[in-house]
């Protein structure tokens, strides 16, 4: 599984929406929708500046969490920023492997 930061910031209809159901039912759907599709939510909190929310999820696979990130946004209610998260071992696997690049202009 792959694990992602999702943002979201909700439309004026989205936020109308939010204070209808409160947040507890806004965290509910969406534990509900990852469960859903294969995968488990770490965390979810709501947040003052540019993002109303954060979320971190462990999802099966990319196709999934880009299924699910079309699905929200096509409701127009939120817009959503996917974020894949890389572990320190991932980092420490790919520090091991030789890249050839030459740089711009070299």
């Amino acid at each position: 599984m792959a694990k992602y930061l999702v943002t979201a910031s909700y439309t004026t209809e989205g936020a109308k929406g939010l204070l209808a159901d409160g947040g507890t039912k806004r965290r509910e759907v969406v534990e509900n929708l990852v469960n859903g599709m294969g995968g488990s939510m770490e965390l979810f909190y709501y947040a003052f500046g540019g993002n109303d929310a954060y979320i971190v999820a462990d999802i099966p696979d990319h196709a999934t969490m880009t299924a699910i990130s079309l699905a929200v946004a096509a409701t127009g209610s939120v817009s959503v920023n996917t974020t894949v998260l890389i572990t320190p071992e991932e980092v420490d696997e790919a520090a091991q492997k030789t890249v050839n690049y030459t740089r711009p202009g070299a």
